[in-house]
């Protein structure tokens, strides 16, 4: 396949200054580019013109869209919202949402990283950043607990294979099975994807353990190592305990290392209970980044969400723009996280005032996001959860050997019941 000037240019962009971030890039990855010469630079150059045949809408002869009434009315928007966004995404929502990763992640104050690039949400994001960094065959280094749609992004998708360590020692994070992992197979290029809050066993770093998970990621490519840093922040700001890091790794990665490239996966999914809009963001860091650089990287995942599904909904990303410059957002969403967090201090309550439970099941560390998890003892989870279905209806899933409970979906109200009936379901199996 011969390579496009464009990419070329960006390819270019990336190694300047010696930087290692080419090397980091799937075959694809080096290969996509933003088609800014092609349809979308024309139009663009067309913008304005009197008469402007160029872009593929309909437009009224007053040059508004061309929408239906009927399904206007469903909206409080303007017309322009019907129109298609950037594949880069709506630039006003892009600012918007890098002030707001400012905002809450407060040690990013004076790092370089780049303007997000908007996805058709998180796990879209996630496949663009398959599309950029894996060929078939890589590894992708995964705590063993994990969301299992990382499979059919990663493996099936992309033929690239999952390899996991274990997740908890001493009820905290096995940061020593961390480091084993990046150190196998020798000196190279090392995808990892860290998920806090952790999908499905709802626990996130203590700041202790993001300091030395910073310094195992550091420490790899200071030997030689070429890492990339996939951030899954899904569930960011669901965090319940005092001494929880409340920072994405993202501000500890992104000028850790010239060699170390950080990815920031996220979006307002979770985090602003908008789940079918599907909106996501991708932004990257690394020490010594300059413009050009963030700006090609942008590009590249600008043209993979280009050539995959042209851009994301517009609508979705005009409604959230508007929420973020609403007065009210702050307020609005501190209620909802109290609704989460009474739920968590429930569970927590309920669990230290019914010790007969360590009889049935052990909880999994769980210190924020929508989910924990349970292992039962003495029988089959998959057994357990369909008992808890044919005789206490109640639902849960089953995912490595254990029980993921989601309590951001439960009232606060049935939560004592919940617990009581795994409790249950657990007794009349090993009766």
């Amino acid at each position: 396949m011969n390579l496009n000037p464009l990419a070329a240019a960006l390819n270019a962009d990336l190694e300047a200054n010696g930087a290692s971030i080419l090397q980091m890039l799937s075959q694809k990855g080096k290969n996509i580019f933003f088609p800014s010469k092609g349809i979308l630079g024309q139009g663009a150059e067309a913008k304005g013109k009197e008469i402007n045949a160029t872009i593929g809408t309909a437009l009224e002869d007053d040059g508004s869209p061309l929408v239906l009434p009927c399904v206007q009315k469903s909206l409080n928007l303007p017309k322009t919202a019907f129109l298609y966004a950037p594949s880069y995404g709506n630039p006003d929502l892009r600012d918007a949402w890098k002030a707001q990763i400012l905002r809450k992640n407060p040690s990013l104050a004076g790092k370089n990283f780049s303007r997000p690039v908007v996805s058709a949400a998180l796990t879209h994001a996630i496949s663009v950043a398959g599309y950029l960094f894996l060929d078939p065959g890589d590894k992708v280094i995964i705590p063993d607990l994990y969301w299992d749609n990382y499979e059919l992004v990663f493996e099936n998708a992309y033929g690239a294979k999952i390899e996991t360590y274990n997740t908890f020692k001493n009820g905290g994070f096995d940061i020593d099975a961390l480091e084993a992992a990046l150190e196998k197979d020798g000196i190279g290029k090392k995808v990892l994807l860290l998920n806090f809050p952790n999908n499905p066993t709802g626990y996130t770093a203590t700041e202790e353990e993001a300091k030395k998970i910073t310094e195992v990621l550091v420490r790899a490519a200071e030997k030689g190592n070429k890492v990339v840093a996939l951030l899954d922040d899904a569930y960011f700001g669901l965090v319940y305990e005092d001494g929880v890091t409340r920072e994405s790794l993202f501000t500890k990665l992104v000028d850790a290392h010239k060699n170390l490239l950080a990815v920031k996966l996220d979006g307002p999914t979770k985090e602003d209970y908008v789940w079918g809009f599907r909106v996501g963001f991708i932004s990257f860091g690394f020490k010594g980044a300059t413009a050009e650089q963030l700006k090609a990287l942008e590009s590249k995942a600008a043209g993979a969400v280009r050539g995959n599904i042209s851009n994301a909904p517009s609508i979705s990303q005009k409604i959230l723009l508007a929420a973020y410059q609403s007065p009210e957002y702050v307020q609005e969403k501190e209620a909802k996280y109290a609704v989460l967090k009474k739920r968590y201090d429930i569970i927590k309550e309920t669990l230290a005032s019914h010790p007969e439970y360590k009889e049935a099941f052990e909880p999994m560390p769980f210190n924020s996001g929508y989910f924990m998890c349970v292992k039962p003892k003495g029988v089959d989870a998959e057994a357990v959860r369909e008992e808890l279905l044919k005789n206490y209806s109640t639902g849960t899933i089953m995912l490595k050997g254990l029980l993921r409970l989601a309590f951001s979906a439960v009232p606060t109200s049935k939560l004592p019941q919940l617990f009581d009936n795994v409790y249950r379901a657990v007794l009349a199996l090993t009766k």
